[in-house]
């Protein structure tokens, strides 16, 4: 998880400014609906006063004027008055279900928008789960923050209102014994608040933590088999939900701290005013209908009174969630659109390095000063050890990160200067680690070119080698391919990634140790389908295997960040050098694996 300063409140998150901003972008949008739920809440609270104020002279028909009609007809009328309530509760309680639906749906897709313009270096820097928890706790914090506003204006104060009404009307002095109460309750209750926020903060990380631990262990549950580490990740999740638990109890004993006081100077406000009601019934000749009336609205507002108190500790609770969504949502984005810049076009698709350098950290330098040509409709082949700055080259040239030095150029034209998305649509991509979609063999290879027709998609795998595997599935094209593609094996998904960039028909390709992670006859079949996917276009391809490039028309070994050879595959051996040394020496590593398969078949 990302740090964050320990006094959450600074501007421009601070309780009131967030509360504000809340109100004003995504409260008001919805005014229309909410005057709506507000005239509802209006009518019902309304109602209950005025059954409130009703059942009071019901008793007095009762015990005083001894009327069986007006019983009879105000009994009537407290039963219409209660349905209407029940009604407008029912009205404006799905008014505010939808409204809270639509804010939680679109601060949704904010979210997930925003992320989408950040750059590949964003995510390195983050956990997955960190943007799980801010788009599910975020987002249901914003509407919960909207709903506890609504609800405490338009339900419980309009509610506190009436009854004071139905109590002042009955006893003046009455009714302020009853509020002599609400000092001392405000201000333990404004002391729980600064303790609740810390609180908050540290629910919100710890779930996280929770969720990362979960993702961690459910997504290298191979892993996890095969080194026995079952009790390891069962006891760093334990600590996880330990730590989330005992902040959650302490939340609970803070946040209900006041419930105890609150009771005690409610059961005072009470007492007090039974005695003094009753004093007046028996000396001062006061009807009991008032006296009951006066009793049930008191006791009808201690609810909302009490949601009114506690307001300012449940809302800075929700803020921190909020908070955490509007913080990612609010920041710059590392990969700002530039649909406004010209499209790349291409002739020939002949990408050129010029002296480019490149670091993803401060004087770590991992690429310096490279320059070289991939010219248009050949293969370049990349070689060298790891961490030489190879696939760095292919990051730089789909724009995940911006090179620090020197210039990129296809067809002379720099790619800096050119709208990312006309950039990527002219390229294919297929990495190493294949990603496949949860979702069906045919849905993954469309994915290269949304809206291909069916022939294409069958075309593209047929090139791809990939058709006859896939029809032998009983299902076919709609094999659904598992969680990462983990129910193909890995020949299978590299093979439905070469069918993908096939499909996208782009005129560079772009193969990142494709086959590094196979076997032999795995290796053979996607080296097939490569082969097809190459055909007249211009390729850059990263390889470990040497035998898989001996047949590129150039290729480049860099190490430390620059090309020290470059070359055919025939004129580097007889140099006798860096690729000659790394050829001769994948040939002995590779003798004795080769050698007895060919002696038993």
């Amino acid at each position: 998880m990302a740090e964050f300063p320990k006094k959450i409140t600074d501007d421009p998150y601070g309780a009131a400014i967030l509360v504000r901003r809340l109100v004003m972008e995504q409260g008001l949008v919805y005014w229309r609906r909410y005057l709506t739920a507000f005239a509802l809440m209006a009518v019902a609270a309304g109602a209950s006063a005025a059954a409130t104020y009703v059942l009071g002279q019901v008793i007095n028909k009762a015990y005083v004027e001894k009327s069986i009609p007006g019983i009879v007809v105000l009994s009537g009328v407290t039963v219409l008055l209660l349905f209407v309530k029940g009604v407008t509760t029912y009205g404006y309680a799905v008014i505010l279900s939808k409204i809270s639906n639509a804010i939680l749906a679109n601060n949704q897709r904010q979210l997930f928008a925003k992320l989408m313009n950040e750059s590949v270096g964003f995510f390195s820097e983050r956990h997955s789960s960190e943007f799980l928890a801010r788009l599910t706790a975020g987002a249901k914090s914003i509407t919960d923050i909207l709903n506890m506003l609504i609800n405490a204006i338009g339900r419980d104060l309009v509610t506190l209102i009436a009854m004071i009404g139905v109590m002042v009307l009955q006893d003046p002095w009455m009714s302020l014994l009853g509020l002599l109460v609400v000092p001392p309750a405000m201000l333990v209750l404004r002391k729980l608040v600064k303790r609740i926020k810390g609180l908050a903060y540290n629910q919100f990380t710890g779930t996280a933590d929770i969720l990362e631990t979960m993702q961690e262990s459910l997504q290298g549950i191979r892993t996890v088999k095969a080194f026995t580490l079952e009790d390891t990740m069962r006891a760093r999740i334990d600590e996880n939900i330990a730590v989330v638990e005992r902040n959650a109890n302490k939340m609970a004993r803070v946040s209900n701290r006041s419930n105890p006081l609150m009771e005690m100077l409610g059961g005072f406000a009470v007492a007090g005013c039974l005695m003094y009601a009753g004093y007046s019934v028996v000396a001062l000749d006061a009807t009991p209908g008032q006296f009951f009336s006066f009793m049930i609205a008191f006791l009808m507002a201690t609810e909302p009174a009490k949601r009114l108190a506690r307001l300012n500790i449940d809302l800075n609770s929700q803020l921190v969630g909020a908070r955490m969504l509007l913080e990612v949502v609010d920041s710059p984005a590392s990969e700002q659109p530039d649909d406004d810049k010209p499209a790349l076009k291409l002739s020939q698709a002949k990408i050129e390095l010029r002296d480019v350098s490149f670091a993803y950290r401060d004087n770590e330098p991992v690429l310096n000063r490279m320059s070289f040509t991939a010219e248009p409709g050949k293969v370049t082949a990349l070689v060298g050890p790891s961490g030489g700055g190879k696939s760095t080259v292919l990051a730089l040239l789909l724009r995940f990160y911006e090179a620090t030095a020197g210039d990129i150029l296809i067809d002379g034209q720099s790619i800096s200067k050119v709208s990312r998305r006309s950039l990527r649509e002219q390229a294919a991509y297929v990495g190493q680690d294949v990603y496949l979609f949860r979702d069906s063999i045919r849905a993954n290879i469309a994915f290269g070119r949304p809206g291909a027709t069916e022939a294409e998609i069958i075309d593209a795998a047929k090139a791809a080698c990939a058709h006859d595997f896939i029809m032998s599935f009983p299902l076919g094209y709609d094999t659904p391919v598992g969680e990462h593609g983990t129910q193909l094996s890995g020949g299978q998904r590299q093979r439905i990634a070469v069918a993908r960039a096939l499909i996208r028909n782009a005129p560079i390709i772009l193969l990142d140790e494709a086959t590094a992670a196979l076997d032999s006859e795995s290796e053979r079949q996607v080296q097939e389908a490569i082969e097809h996917l190459c055909q007249n276009r211009t390729t850059i391809v990263i390889a470990h295997r040497l035998h898989t490039i001996m047949n590129a028309d150039a290729i480049l070994v860099v190490e430390a960040g620059e090309i020290v050879e470059r070359g055919r595959h025939d004129d580097l051996l007889r140099r006798g050098g860096r690729y000659a040394s790394f050829f001769r020496l994948q040939q002995r590593d590779m003798g004795p694996v080769v050698i007895p398969l060919a002696a038993t078949s």
